[in-house]
């Protein structure tokens, strides 16, 4: 069965242009357009769509609004198109924050240079939103009957042998957070609950484009008791500082003279995301001892599985985020397949353990 798809834009020709591109493949069926946000939760309800992509600037209901309403009345899973300023980035976070489960720039060559390849990209990410529609659906009758959400899988993941890490008393030089699809939400609900008392210092790599990662560095800021900004080079790796990958960057450091510092560089050929976990995670383990804890929250895909490894070696903690309050359960679930975790746990369980170090 293709992926029933409804596009809502007042663009007629972004509209055309996103058909066009989805209906390059079979798996893909558009199942009507909407010129604005009252328009698309009347049609939500009435094409029951697998997915929806949605603008966030438009007449009569705006895409926040409308999010706000099907999410409520008929929940589907919603990919957000916007326009990469900063006004457009602060609109997207508000439509995550509402229920959307990811973004994408209205540019196709924000996505990548190579057209071809933004196609692509963009056909993917349709589809792993697309694949998150039993889950919201499960959840949304959980919270009408008003039962606890239990998801049933049978990806049954068998965890290596390891040690536990000790978290009461435990203390870490470096604190690493590595996100992609679901989050900016899962991301600003653990920043938000960090003391002032927190020493260690934290890098954060969430995929997310160039024009983006400032505003929601500054989202962070206004959410977190600690300093949170966009990394920038030289950059030093400090006590009381949150340091944000920028997107379309790689994100590594530099030890020397005692201290050690932000280098950034371009993408090269070979690497698929940018910023990508794998490559600050490789650079971390070339610059610090084993008392580095890595966060591995919600994500598609399997980027920084091969960083965590190489921290591994060099004695590093993983805690990884667990399927049902993951949003996509890839990154998660590839470092917890290769044996990698020290412990799986819940967003709420992560907020709490990590709250609680000092």
């Amino acid at each position: 069965m293709p992926i029933r798809v409804l596009i809502v834009d007042d663009s007629r020709f972004f509209c055309k242009r996103i058909k066009d591109t989805l209906e390059e493949e079979r798996s893909f069926q558009v199942v009507g357009t909407a010129n604005n946000g009252r328009q698309a939760v009347a049609m939500a309800a009435s094409t029951n769509p697998d997915v929806i992509t949605m603008d966030v600037e438009m007449p009569i209901m705006d895409g926040i609004t409308a999010v706000k309403e099907i999410m409520s009345k008929s929940p589907t899973p919603i990919l957000m198109f916007s326009a990469s300023t900063h006004a457009g980035a602060k609109a997207t976070f508000e439509a995550l924050d509402a229920g959307a489960l990811d973004f994408l720039p209205k540019q196709l060559e924000e996505i990548d240079e190579n057209r071809e390849t933004a196609k692509s990209l963009l056909r993917r990410r349709v589809k792993t939103v697309a694949m998150q529609a039993v889950k919201i659906k499960r959840k949304d009758a959980a919270v009408r009957n008003h039962k606890p959400e239990i998801l049933q899988t049978n990806n049954v993941i068998k965890l290596r042998p390891i040690v536990r890490s000790r978290r009461n008393g435990q203390r870490f030089d470096l604190v690493t957070i590595i996100a992609s699809t679901g989050g900016p939400v899962a991301i600003q609900k653990l920043i938000a609950e960090i003391p002032n008392t927190f020493l260690p210092p934290v890098l954060i790599v969430q995929h997310m484009p160039g024009n983006f990662t400032s505003s929601f560095a500054e989202r962070l800021d206004q959410l977190c008791s600690m300093k949170v900004k966009q990394a920038d080079e030289g950059d030093l790796i400090m006590s009381g500082l949150i340091l944000l990958a920028p997107g379309g960057k790689q994100m590594l450091l530099e030890s020397g003279r005692g201290q050690t510092r932000v280098i950034l560089r371009e993408k090269i050929t070979g690497e698929i995301y940018s910023p990508s976990a794998d490559v600050t995670l490789s650079s971390i383990a070339e610059n610090f001892t084993g008392n580095v804890l890595t966060l591995v929250m919600t994500g598609m895909g399997a980027d920084g599985r091969n960083g965590a490894e190489k921290l591994k070696q060099k004695g590093a903690t993983v805690w990884a985020q667990n399927e049902v309050s993951s949003t996509v359960y890839g990154m998660p679930k590839a470092v917890a397949e290769a044996g990698l975790v020290d412990e799986v746990m819940s967003l709420d369980e992560m907020v709490k353990n990590l709250a609680g170090i000092s």
